[in-house]
């Protein structure tokens, strides 16, 4: 309503606290606070709250959201939680355990916003990377010429980590910002090169930090499919670039959809599915061992360190939550993978397969009498000398079958996707 002040209603209460504590909070967020029956939150948090009767519970280890749930059922619980709770924050996790009708978020200014306000910075231009319970090797999707990325640190050893990181991959001129207590009384900012940095990485900062980069170097690599083939450590089992750019195309990812690949090899449909969109994932099926640890180490290498990769035979090892869409790379001739697919494809997912012998071929031929879909030939020709000239040598046709499973009113199935 228009003017009404604001007053929390559900049984659980989330406010975001800066490192200017207590005397940041508005009116109505201390209210909230002085409110509740229990106060739970780290012990930097709870410290800064002044008076109050409310019992005092610091987050259990290991971090467990179900612990508020707990303390709600028969109190009035409070939490207490650093700048955005929806921000990469408890807010969002409590929200999907209890429902957003019982629990109120009242947020201050995120870390990343007052990092973004002290460096000039339009915050719809800068990407963001979590190293808070997430594996900094993140970053490395984000990296381009001239890319703006903020790092949300897990602790103070997290700048000389990224700036290694940035070394690596190519963008150790990179400029670099360490923004300490942002908005508190001991603000402080350090700044230099990401070579210079990482020439002394166990250099301890603030636990409370950010880490903001300015890319120079590069130029980086495309979030589109189709990255070089030499990006990848393979033994030969790598779908080539131009193939894997149309297969990626005919899978279609969209934001927060799941890709199962079958015969994952070097991993590199699930790492361009995964590259596509932070919040796209992918679980790739490998027999081979040697295989699959190739595969995930070029997932870290190329920014994806989430790719999850699940060692064993198809179809035997396929399941788990239903994908959006599946690409079948390796296993067409192995009998009940195809059906085994379908099965596990959610209503309206997408299914691609790709043959190059003409045994596998014949099976594309099939199941596509069985499940519709449509088939293309892929021909790709590349130039190479010929003498003192140059001619074309056209690589192993690939046959490509995309089929879209009906949607059926009638069938329904749990969603697997994360906020």
């Amino acid at each position: 309503m228009s003017g009404a002040p604001f007053s929390g209603t559900g049984p659980v209460c989330v406010v975001g606290i800066g490192d200017d504590g207590w005397v940041g909070l508005s009116e109505a967020a201390r209210a909230l606070v002085g409110a509740a029956d229990v106060l739970v939150g780290g012990a930097r948090h709870l410290a800064m709250v002044e008076g109050g009767a409310a019992e005092r519970v610091q987050w259990p280890s290991p971090f467990s959201v179900a612990f508020v749930a707990d303390l709600a059922v028969s109190r009035k619980v409070c939490v207490l939680a650093s700048g955005d709770p929806m921000f990469y924050g408890v807010g969002a996790a409590l929200v999907r355990r209890l429902g957003a009708d019982r629990v109120t978020v009242l947020p201050v200014s995120s870390s990343a916003s007052l990092a973004c306000a002290r460096l000039g910075w339009a915050a719809q231009t800068v990407a963001v990377v979590s190293a808070v319970g997430r594996p900094l090797d993140t970053l490395a999707a984000e990296l381009s010429t001239d890319a703006r990325v903020l790092v949300l640190s897990a602790d103070g050893l997290t700048p000389g980590r990224a700036a290694v990181l940035l070394c690596e991959r190519g963008f150790g001129t990179s400029t670099v910002t360490v923004l300490e207590h942002l908005g508190g009384p001991a603000e402080s900012v350090w700044q230099g090169s990401a070579d210079a940095l990482a020439a002394a990485p166990e250099r301890r900062f603030a636990d409370l930090n950010v880490v903001a980069v300015r890319c120079e170097g590069g130029p980086g690599l495309s979030r589109l499919a189709g990255l070089p083939d030499d990006v990848y450590e393979h033994d030969g089992q790598l779908t080539k670039r131009e193939v894997r750019a149309m297969t990626l195309a005919a899978l279609g990812p969209r934001r927060g959809e799941l890709l199962w690949d079958v015969g994952a090899g070097s991993g590199s449909i699930g790492i361009e599915w995964m590259r596509t969109h932070p919040t796209c994932r992918a679980v790739g099926f490998e027999t081979r061992a040697e295989r699959a640890e190739r595969a995930a180490a070029n997932a870290i290498r190329l920014g994806v360190p989430d790719l999850r990769i699940v060692v064993g035979r198809a179809p035997d090892v396929l399941f788990g939550p239903a994908p959006d869409a599946i690409f079948i790379g390796g296993g067409l001739t192995v009998p009940g993978v195809v059906e085994r697919c379908w099965a596990a494809l959610r209503p309206g997912g997408r299914l691609v397969a790709n043959a190059v012998v003409a045994e596998t071929e014949a099976e594309l031929l099939r199941h596509r009498a069985v499940f519709g879909g449509e088939l293309t030939r892929i021909q790709v020709t590349r130039s190479a000398p010929v003498g003192r000239f140059t001619g074309w040598r056209p690589a192993m046709p690939v046959t490509q079958w995309v089929a879209v499973k009906p949607r059926f009113e009638s069938v329904t199935q749990p969603d697997s996707r994360e906020e």
